[in-house]
């Protein structure tokens, strides 16, 4: 059985953007996308999905088209609770309740990786510890949050 991979709206935005500054990691994404994601069993919510819709993306069509095949996490009351959670406890600025939302999403519905390129308040090695403290005193598990490069199939070299 495929693990399951939580995508927040950076993954498949990346996926169309064209933005010389990042460009190795839209190069990165692209071939996780081609390469790795059927190793997986992908999951979004409602918070990328309208993420997605409000923000001004390159292809912004294809990129809702790509995102409208992807499986929806169902919104649960509960998913919101351990936001706020997040949020009174400084995983991450309280402005940017999206990012709190789609670890509760990830934490909520025990999904094994949450895929992202923030490495600001998700893929953070310093946040890493705090997200498994407040979690583990909510009785939830942790995702792995990690970006796409550390998402690759190892590869086997012989000499």
């Amino acid at each position: 059985m495929n693990r399951s991979l939580y995508l927040d709206s950076t993954i498949p935005s990346y996926l169309f953007d064209e933005r010389e500054s990042i460009k190795t990691y839209i190069e990165v994404t692209r071939n996780w996308w081609e390469e790795e994601r059927k190793n997986f069993e992908l999951w979004i919510s409602e918070e990328s999905i309208i993420e997605i819709s409000k923000g001004d993306y390159p292809n912004k069509e294809k990129l809702i088209e790509l995102i409208s095949e992807i499986q929806v996490l169902l919104p649960d009351p509960r998913v919101f609770e351990i936001a706020q959670v997040y949020l009174d406890n400084y995983l991450m600025p309280r402005s940017l309740t999206g990012d709190a939302v789609h670890l509760a999403y990830a934490s909520y519905y025990k999904l094994d990786f949450l895929l992202t390129w923030n490495c600001n308040h998700l893929a953070n090695a310093n946040k890493k510890q705090h997200i498994l403290i407040i979690n583990a005193r909510m009785n939830l598990p942790t995702p792995e949050i990690i970006t796409p490069l550390e998402l690759f199939t190892e590869t086997r070299h012989d000499n």
